[in-house]
């Protein structure tokens, strides 16, 4: 039997690294330079690609190689030499930007291991990020053959849920390249009267100068745009569109299409018998039954929130990493709506009286943004007082003008986690997100830094210090609030 000593051995090699002692090489990174003293018989052993970089550099006057690496962050670096050094990676407080950036790092520098176990971490881990930064993701996966795992779930994606990426904010700046391959799919699930439209939108962001109104179009305004749509074109399935959306869809751009297809898609329409000469492309394979919108209203009638914000709370309360693709694993049970029941908190206290694991949704005026927090304990109409519980947590929800969720955990103070004061009308998660009277007609509501929730919900310039000396900026009123009961689905 062999004995196995690695974690000594790692430490061994961490403390080596640590040192410095008897350094050959100094490596260089990013602009700003940092400069790490590390020995190329590690390096080499560990990656081809500084195997291959030492063999070109030759020793200085001081028996050093110096090797720069300007397009690497100080960041990423600190985690890929370590790893080279122990074997050991921790990525749970990195942010997932950073990740990315770790993997694409890790690839340059042919660490083959981690490029593979950050794939499947990212996947596993930081689906949201995934999603939100789709267009930038697939376009790095389908150019990088060694990201394999990243690309084939991209694709999954793609052809499940096609909005992903056609409704991404990265749509329009999408390579040609990509674009295609994305039309080349059978299994993409999307009507093809949609993808022409998606299609002609990509064109029209690649000219700039078109006017608005087509009707307003030149020979010339068509000419250019069906040069930049020249090879997409050929993926469309024409012969799969109806008559309707044709006449109303394609009809309008009609100079964009081949004279001979043009002909014979009519001909299709009048005498479906009738032999043509264009190459007819099969119509795609639509599951049945129709797959769910990823980005739909939850079940019940909210004014505030989407159901992809309903999955995100409910990976927080289950404080997981990724939220669900569909299939929330909890029922969001309307109590209270500000515009239905009215807007003084002892309204909340009055209908939440002894209800535990609640959700309260702020959208707030003036500015869009949609807070609030979970108490898993009972609301109480009866009592001032501070409640103890290290499983609340504040939000605030990706919107428009916000462009990823921010939350925040009781990490201190446990004792004044939610603060209960129905004679007051004051209602609190510590004092990262306070309620005050009328919700809506008083402008008495604040946020405030250092608090048992340590990190800030919102902007800096909407945050107080100090509860003695609030700002008017600070505080807010809302549009609309809405309180649900929170319970596992049957």
């Amino acid at each position: 039997m062999t004995n196995q000593f690695y974690d000594h051995l790692s430490n061994d090699l961490a403390q080596l690294l640590k040192s410095g002692f008897n350094y050959d090489v100094s490596i260089e990174v990013e602009e700003v330079v940092n400069t790490y003293k590390v020995h190329s018989i590690i390096l080499q052993s560990r990656s081809p690609y500084f195997k291959k970089k030492f063999d070109k550099i030759n020793f200085n006057e001081s028996h050093v190689k110096v090797l720069k690496l300007p397009n690497i962050s100080v960041k990423v670096f600190n985690v890929i030499i370590k790893y080279i050094y122990s074997g050991k990676i921790l990525l749970e407080k990195l942010e997932s930007s950073i990740i990315f950036d770790l993997l694409v790092a890790s690839n340059k520098l042919e660490l083959n291991e981690l490029v593979e176990h950050l794939q499947f971490y990212l996947i596993n881990n930081n689906y949201s990020w995934l999603k939100q930064n789709f267009a930038q993701v697939y376009r790095t996966s389908y150019k990088v053959k060694s990201f394999k795992i990243i690309r084939d779930f991209c694709e999954d994606i793609i052809s499940k849920y096609p909005n992903t990426i056609f409704e991404s904010k990265n749509f329009h700046s999408l390579p040609e390249d990509t674009l295609i391959s994305i039309l080349k799919r059978d299994d993409l699930q999307l009507e093809e009267a949609k993808i022409w439209e998606y299609v002609i939108e990509w064109g029209k962001a690649k000219n700039r100068t078109l006017p608005t109104n087509l009707s307003e179009w030149t020979s010339v305004e068509f000419t250019s745009l069906k040069e930049t749509l020249n090879q997409c074109l050929q993926h469309i399935r024409f012969f799969n569109i109806s008559g309707d959306d044709f006449m109303e869809k394609i009809y309008p751009y009609r100079k964009l299409l081949e004279q001979q297809l043009f002909l014979d898609i009519n001909t299709r329409f009048i005498t479906p018998t009738n032999p043509i000469s264009s190459i007819v492309l099969p119509p795609r394979k639509i599951l049945k039954p129709k797959l769910p919108t990823r980005i739909s209203r939850i079940p019940f009638p909210s004014n505030i929130i989407t159901n992809e914000h309903a999955l995100e709370i409910s990976s927080w309360i289950d404080k997981k990493e990724t939220p669900s693709i569909e299939n929330n694993p909890y029922e969001f049970k309307l109590l209270v709506r500000g515009s239905r029941d009215g807007f003084d908190v002892k309204t909340i206290y009055n209908i939440c009286d002894k209800v535990s694991k609640t959700i309260i949704i702020l959208k707030i005026k003036g500015t869009e943004e949609i807070l609030g927090g979970y108490n898993p304990l009972e609301w109480d109409k009866n009592k001032n007082r501070y409640k103890k519980t290290e499983d609340s947590f504040v939000f605030s929800l990706k919107t428009a003008n916000m462009k990823n969720s921010i939350l925040s955990r009781v990490e201190e103070k446990f004792d004044c986690a939610i603060v209960n004061s129905p004679k007051h009308s004051w209602l609190g998660f510590g004092d990262a997100l306070c309620l005050n009277g009328n919700l809506k007609t008083e402008k008495k509501c604040y946020c405030m830094f250092g608090s048992a929730y340590p990190k800030p919900i919102r902007s800096k310039e909407f945050m107080t210090t100090y509860t003695f000396v609030i700002s008017d900026i600070s505080l807010f009123s809302v549009e609309e609030y809405e309180v649900f009961k929170i319970s596992p689905r049957k």
